[in-house]
């Protein structure tokens, strides 16, 4: 499916797994959206690319615990929002996490919890996110930073075939 962006750009809706050599390309995207990339890496996580017109349009990432799974990273450019590309990226990692086995899915939003509420997240802890994922670069980040305790953290309770 196919929708206007501008006059002679259209968005493929389709989001394609980045490969680890793109990482480059999904911090141009978090850059251009005003995020914080400091702990962005691809060692112990996914991300996905959505394209349009031969551009990284959004990206969206899990970092991966036992069991648990942290979604961060995720952004889409001013001009491609609107499009549904954000729930695109949004639905491809539930997806992820549900057959990689993840019994819960965090994530930290201040401002965008009415966005993750859609899918079911509801408010969490800092604290449990710690305990569930410590080892995740975001978390240790925010840990050996000091900002963690001061962000909104999120939790979707993962069902076996998908979300509760």
């Amino acid at each position: 499916m196919e929708t206007d962006l501008a006059p002679g750009l259209s968005v493929t809706r389709g989001v394609r797994l980045a490969a680890p050599n793109e990482i480059s390309t999904v911090l141009a995207v978090l850059t251009r959206c005003g995020m914080y990339t400091s702990s962005v890496t691809p060692e112990g996580s996914t991300y996905w690319l959505a394209e349009a017109g031969g551009e990284a349009v959004g990206c969206v990432g899990l970092e991966h615990g036992q069991g648990a799974s942290l979604l961060r990273s995720a952004a889409v450019l001013p001009e491609a929002r609107s499009l549904g590309i954000g729930r695109r990226l949004a639905e491809t990692v539930l997806e992820a996490a549900a057959r990689r086995g993840d019994r819960s899915l965090f994530l930290f939003s201040s401002d965008a919890g009415e966005f993750w509420q859609r899918f079911g997240f509801v408010p969490s802890t800092a604290a449990e996110v710690e305990a569930a994922l410590p080892d995740v670069p975001q978390v240790r980040s925010g840990m050996c930073k000091g900002w963690i305790h001061g962000e909104q953290a999120w939790i979707l309770r993962l069902s076996p075939g998908g979300p509760a």
